[in-house]
């Protein structure tokens, strides 16, 4: 439904007034505040046409209304402006993103911990799918007779180390021999072709035995497929919103974060920005997240969400995230102009 000019701009102070007072919102106490020119009986004629039309809902205990589901959705498709940033927030992001990282990934963290600090809600990052991305050079170091580390570089800079066992000797000369081989084969290709069987690219050029292959590509399809890419900052943020004081909303919440796959199937998506508001999504009754791909000097390092009521201040989030993501992007391009591959 499309509405007139006068009804978006009492949707939009309605839902500006709720996110700051946590309050349902009366006629009279929006008028002078947002400047609306119209009468109270005009306000409220409106605003009982908006309930009607599903953008606004009427609690039990005022004669206020709050925006619902619906009304959150309009009101993030057609109304939001972004807030500018306090002088305060802009110095602690800027100084928060001065660390020098050794891995690009080490970028998405310290953004998902910015942006937590500054928006104070519970924030979650996932890194890019490893199997999506393609091998930059593959490293396996002798660590003991049998033993090897094996460490994976990816083009965006990811870097993935794990642990393989055997059970008989390995030499030095034939951990020499798998680096040429793997390297050969697998340079400039994506991870995913790990999860096929990898005797078709090597084993007709390695003298080795099938046992020495084997353990070297199950441990790293495990550490592919590790649910420890996923990071999350401020658990505890949501908590402090006036709504978490139900018990019943607080114990979702909780659940929510502890369901990994559900994170991820939200966070892994190609578009720049996503908002997922209330009841449009299974699980997020009363809760909301707001996705954000952080690609930082053309390379995808991730996904970062924020999640909280769905009384969120959206404008004041994605605000926050454009904002990190421009510092970032302006700090690597200076790190790269200078010549420095840190």
């Amino acid at each position: 439904m499309e509405l007139d000019n006068r009804k978006k701009r009492i949707l939009q102070a309605i839902v500006n007034e709720y996110i700051d007072t946590v309050e349902p919102v009366s006629s009279n106490s929006l008028i002078d505040k947002y400047g609306l020119e119209c009468s109270s009986a005009t306000v409220r004629n409106d605003m009982a046409e908006l309930e009607k039309e599903g953008f606004l809902e009427k609690t039990h205990i005022s004669s206020g209304r709050i925006p619902s589901t619906k009304g959150y959705r309009f009101y993030v498709d057609k109304l939001l402006n972004e807030k500018n940033l306090t002088l305060n927030e802009i110095k602690y992001i800027n100084q928060a993103l001065e660390n020098k990282v050794n891995e690009m990934e080490e970028l998405t963290k310290i953004a998902t911990n910015t942006i937590s600090d500054v928006t104070h809600y519970t924030t979650v990052s996932i890194e890019p799918n490893a199997k999506k991305q393609k091998i930059q050079e593959i490293k396996f170091v002798l660590i003991g007779t049998r033993m090897l580390m094996a460490v994976i570089l990816t083009e965006t800079g990811t870097i993935k180390e794990t642990i393989i066992k055997f059970d008989n000797d390995i030499s030095q000369e034939q951990v020499d021999t798998l680096n040429i081989i793997f390297n050969n084969k697998l340079r400039g290709q994506y991870l995913s072709i790990i999860d096929v069987p990898m005797e078709k690219y090597i084993i007709n050029e390695m003298a080795y035995k099938v046992d020495v292959i084997k353990p070297i590509i199950n441990q790293i399809t495990k550490l592919l497929n590790d649910e420890s890419r996923i990071y999350l900052k401020g658990a505890n943020r949501a908590l402090d919103n006036p709504e978490f004081k139900s018990g019943d909303l607080a114990k979702r919440f909780l659940g929510l974060l502890d369901r990994k796959d559900f994170i991820s199937d939200i966070l892994e998506n190609d578009e720049e920005f996503n908002v997922y508001i209330g009841n449009e999504q299974n699980g997020l009754k009363d809760l909301s997240i707001v996705t954000f791909k952080n690609i930082v000097a053309g390379k995808d390092l991730g996904t970062i969400g924020i999640i909280g009521p769905t009384r969120m201040d959206y404008s004041k989030v994605i605000s926050v995230l454009k904002y990190i993501n421009k510092e970032l992007n302006k700090n690597m391009n200076n790190e790269l102009g200078s010549g420095k591959t840190d």
